[in-house]
Formats: structure tokens, sequence, C-alpha cells
């Protein structure tokens, strides 16, 4: 351990159990991380540059190996410096906890000196009698509302290391309290930032650009890296373009020419879950159904009218006979309650092909409209395709102020998906299989609401009772 003090790149050879049982694969780490381990020793080693901050930025595709690298390096940092000091973030808890902590834990099991780490689920320490406090790496969620824990990341006259996972989301002012960490003296300080670089604002980004002085910088494209699922990859290709910002992010490792890659912002949803709607009562009614089957996801029905949403029911296991009666019976409530939907829109790709069959055999053909979100969209220079049309229409409407559940789980399905641009600049909203490869569930009650703008009604004034009737024309009025 001594003799590897300095020298990363050795240790992870010596440590780790190449080419036996869960790594019977592989002969050790992958080229771009033996760049890395050997950079990281390589300023160690020179007492010139020793006790000078190492700060290394490397932005990626999916699928290269970052967790495993960060998994060696702490596994390495720690046990070869007495008393080192270790804080791990990354851009969500969720990200932390289910995806960062239990790499580094197996590759610690992995290890031939297993035995002298307490692994914990918020913590790993060093078995060692009276140094449980300082000799340590935590795993701490970033909130701007409390920094202290990276205000106090000093570690005088020893070893610091802190990582950064998925940076591109870790706020600006903890980049910035971070910072405080760099000015102990006589100490090894080293700043690992790791990530697809999803956003092209930050300080993420400026490790590329305006601080890239001070920075190790790698951009590593997945198809270049040895292990990586080349066929998947190239199925990305085919269906985003290589030149879109879906492509750049998660493939190529560049960042997106968009600003930002939300598409609905957080704090416009928190406001519609607070917003109470009024004057919408005369204005169309139109029911809508995201259909699943089994599995994770879930059968979502719900309605909007003007600038009001609500949920019917969320069912999950549900055959799509038993969807299809729900529909109906929601169909019929609202007509005995004197307050009937003037549209029915259901999503027609997949099982919900059913459902649509079933209600025109059933007698439910007038008002029901079948959705498909990979249709050309009706503005085709601006959106990708109809679903990404129709969820721009409801980020607008949200913006705008509008009246939805207050539903956490709504909140989330409505602020998670990405968006980047196409390679003819058109809008392109992440697919729900992709939000999945991220650890994310899928939007289904965001793409109920949303499918209730892939029709626009304008009003019939000829009979006493008001009707609407399908006009293929956007109506502002029916939004209002």
């Amino acid at each position: 351990m001594v003799r590897l003090t300095h020298n990363p790149l050795g240790y992870a050879y010596y440590i780790f159990p190449w080419g036996e049982g869960e790594l019977s694969s592989s002969g050790g780490p992958r080229a771009w991380q033996k760049e890395v381990l050997k950079g990281i020793g390589d300023h160690l080693k020179n007492p010139a540059t020793r006790h000078e901050p190492y700060r290394i930025a490397i932005a990626s595709g999916h699928g290269i190996g970052k967790s495993s690298l960060i998994s060696m390096i702490i596994a390495w940092a720690l046990p070869t410096c007495e008393d080192c000091k270790i804080i791990v973030t990354a851009n969500t808890g969720t990200q932390l906890s289910t995806k960062t902590v239990p790499e580094v834990n197996k590759w610690l099991r992995l290890a031939r000196n297993r035995d002298w780490f307490d692994v914990k689920a918020t913590s790993v320490t060093m078995k060692d009698p009276g140094h449980e406090k300082t000799w340590r790496a935590d795993f701490i969620p970033w909130s701007e509302n409390n920094t202290e824990a990276f205000q106090g990341a000093h570690n005088v006259g020893k070893r610091i290391l802190i990582v950064f996972d998925e940076a591109s989301g870790v706020a600006d002012q903890i980049w910035d309290v971070t910072q405080g960490a760099l000015t102990d003296e006589k100490t090894e300080i080293i700043w690992l930032a790791f990530g697809n670089p999803t956003k092209n604002t930050g300080r993420f980004r400026e490790c590329f650009g305006i601080s890239k002085h001070r920075w190790k910088t790698l951009q590593i494209d997945s198809r270049e890296v040895e292990g990586t699922n080349k066929t998947e990859i190239q199925g990305w290709v085919d269906d985003y373009g290589e030149d879109s910002d879906y492509v750049r992010v998660r493939v190529r490792g560049e960042f997106p020419r968009a600003g930002g890659n939300q598409l609905i912002p957080t704090d416009a949803v928190a406001r519609a879950r607070r917003h109470v709607a009024t004057d919408y009562f005369s204005l169309p009614k139109v029911l809508s159904c995201d259909v699943a089957r089994y599995g994770d996801d879930q059968t979502v029905i719900g309605w909007r009218q003007g600038r009001r949403a609500d949920f019917c029911v969320k069912l999950r296991g549900s055959s799509t006979n038993q969807v299809t009666e729900r529909i109906i019976q929601e169909i019929e409530k609202a007509k005995a309650a004197k307050e009937p939907y003037d549209a029915w829109v259901i999503d027609g790709d997949g099982f919900g092909a059913a459902v649509v069959d079933q209600l025109e055999y059933r007698g439910y053909k007038d008002g029901l409209f079948e959705f498909h979100g990979g249709e050309r969209a009706q503005d085709n220079s601006k959106y990708f395709n109809r679903r990404a049309e129709c969820w721009g229409l409801m980020a607008d409407w949200i913006k705008n102020g509008a009246q939805i559940p207050d539903d956490p789980e709504l909140e989330k399905d409505l602020t998670e998906p990405l968006y980047g641009f196409s390679n003819k600049q058109q809008i392109q909203l992440e697919k729900k299989e992709d939000m999945k490869r991220r650890g994310l569930s899928s939007p289904d009650s965001g793409d109920m609401l949303a499918m209730t703008f892939s029709v626009t009604l304008a009003e019939r004034k000829t009979r006493h009772v008001t009707e609407y009737v399908y006009s293929g024309q956007y109506q502002q009025g029916w939004m209002a």
C-alpha cells in the first residue's frame, strides 16, 4: 500500500481480481480509465505539483464506465493515505443512492483489502480504532440551502478527494463553496467532475471553456470505448440523428446547443399545482388515456378543459378490456352529470391500439381520436414529431398559468423528460425508453395530459346546447 500511495493505476491492477469472477471478462481498466489514473499518479509523484489541486472534468456519452472509475479512485485514495477525506455527491439524491453508492460498494467488495472498510449506506470508514471520524468517504446529497458539508472540505497536510457525479446537474453554489477546499497547504487535493454534458451553461460547462486552463479535460464518445453496446448506441443515432442534441450529449460527450434541456421548468409546474383556474366551464372538455399493460408503467386516464386539468384514475396491470370499460364509464358518468366530454384521445401505439378498436366496436367512435406520437408535427419546422409538439403546447400552457392536480408524481413526469434539437433544429423530446435507461420511470401522467393538446376544437353555436366540432386548426381561446 505504501509503495502504491502515488500510483492509482498500479493499485487498480494489484488490488482487484482482474480476469476472475465478476471481472472475468476484463484484464484491467479501460484505456480512458488508465489515462485518468496515470494522470493522477503523475501529478502526485512530481514534488513540484503534488500539493497543487488536480482538477479532472470528463464529459462523456453513456456506458463508458465512469462509475467504475470513480469507484477505483475511491478504493485507492482512501486506504493509501492516513485520514484521507472523501466527499462524493451527484446531480440528484437518487443518482447518488441508487447508482453511485452501489457501484462504489461493489468495487470495495471486490478489493483484496475489503476487510479494511466499514461500508454503510452513506459512508465508508476505515476500520482503524480512533480514526472513524477522520478517515472516511461520505456520500452527501447537495442542497443550495445547506452547503456546510462542502464548505468544510478541509484536511490540511493529508489528502482530499472530491467527486461530482453527473456534474452538469450540480448547482453552481456547490461548485463555488467547494472551491474553498482547494486552499489547504501541503495537501494532496483531487477534484473529479464526471457526467453527461446535459447543460451548456453552468460550472461544468465552464470547465471546458472559460476555466479550461485550470482543468484536465476529456470528452469521450461512447462508440470509441471498449465494452460499450455499439448496436444500441447506433440505434440512438438512427432514431435521433448524428448531429442531434441527444446524440451529442448521450453518445459524443459534447454539450447541447440548447441553453437548457428541461422542457417544462420546475417552478412553472410548482405554480400550476397551486393555481386555481376560472372561466373554463364553457370550453371544450377532452378526455385522454395513456395506455400501459404490465410492468412499472401505468395506464392514466384524465381530462383537460381550458386551463384546468385533472385525473380520473391511474391503473396498473389492467387488460385492454378493463381499460376500455373504464374509459366508457368515465364518458357515461360525465354525460349523466351534464358535463360531457367533447372528445376522447387514446394513445394508439402498442397496447392502446386494442383500446381504440374496442371503443369503436362499442359505439364510441364519434369523438374518438387516435394519437400517434411518431407522426409528423403540424408545425414541422419547430417540432421533430407530434409527441414533441404536444409537449411543447403543454409547456406553453403551464408556463402561462394553468391548474393541474397537486400531485408530486405528475410534477416529476412533467419535469424529468429532456429535450434537444434534431439536425434540422427541431425540438426533440427524449423517448420513454431512454428515460428508463437513466433510471427514471415512464412519464405516463405527463403523456396523458400532453395528448389533450393533440385535438383542437372550435365552438359551434347553432344550437341552444353548446356543441364542438374538430376543426383541425389551433384555437387560442379554448386554452384560456
